[in-house]
């Protein structure tokens, strides 16, 4: 689903503990808790708009609470939803737009936060840098294409945003350091780390993955 237009209310943030979602990548949730479960009914009435945000670290002694969470988060659209016999949810959620958090709100019996957009710097698919940096990244996407799933599409056919975050998604980093990408103006740029970090994983005996999915939450 395209965003027609910035929010302009505050959106219900679902902060998790290993998931940092990228625009252009559409992943798996499983949605239980309660608060969250309200939550996704809330969205599935008004726009299907959600922020994914990555808990901060320490999120544990206040999961219950109100753990805090990192300020830059992706605007992402509800997609599928299955209602399950036991009042939780299997769901798909698409990112759309980095965002920075600018408030919080509300707090009960979710959180809802004011959101800019964060614009990605423009980059121009001429470009030779683009055009180098984007056939490095087929040839890492090549090794990791056990771990992408099929329906997010064939790489060759992506621009170089789409593969770098699909990359990004699925490359085996722990998630504070895909938030570090994810806070990452520059696409070129994000595509050279992400890039270098999965070379440098290999480099050091790293396997070739499982097969990615979100973990539940």
């Amino acid at each position: 689903m395209a965003l027609t237009a910035w929010p302009d209310r505050p959106v219900p943030v679902f902060p998790l503990p290993n998931v940092v979602l990228f625009p252009h990548v559409t992943i798996p949730l499983h949605v239980f808790e309660l608060r969250y479960r309200t939550m996704l009914r809330e969205v599935l009435s008004s726009d299907r708009h959600l922020a994914m945000a990555l808990l901060r670290p320490g999120w544990e002694l206040d999961y219950q609470g109100s753990p805090a969470f990192h300020d830059v988060v992706c605007l992402a659209t509800v997609g599928e939803v299955a209602w399950l016999p036991n009042d939780c949810y299997d769901l798909t959620v698409r990112g759309v737009a980095r965002a920075r958090v600018t408030r919080v709100a509300r707090e009960f019996p979710y959180r809802a936060v004011r959101l800019d957009p964060l614009p990605e710097h423009p980059h121009g698919a001429d470009d030779p840098l683009v055009r180098i940096e984007r056939e490095s990244m087929l040839e890492v996407a090549r090794h990791l294409a056990g771990a992408i799933p099929a329906e997010l599409g064939t790489p060759e056919d992506l621009g170089l945003e789409t593969l770098t975050n699909i990359l990004c998604t699925y490359a085996p980093f722990d998630p504070e350091q895909k938030q570090l990408l994810l806070a990452e103006d520059h696409v070129t740029d994000r595509a050279r780390r992400v890039r270098e970090g999965i070379e440098h994983w290999r480099a050091s005996g790293g396997g070739q993955p499982p097969a990615g999915e979100s973990g539940p939450n």
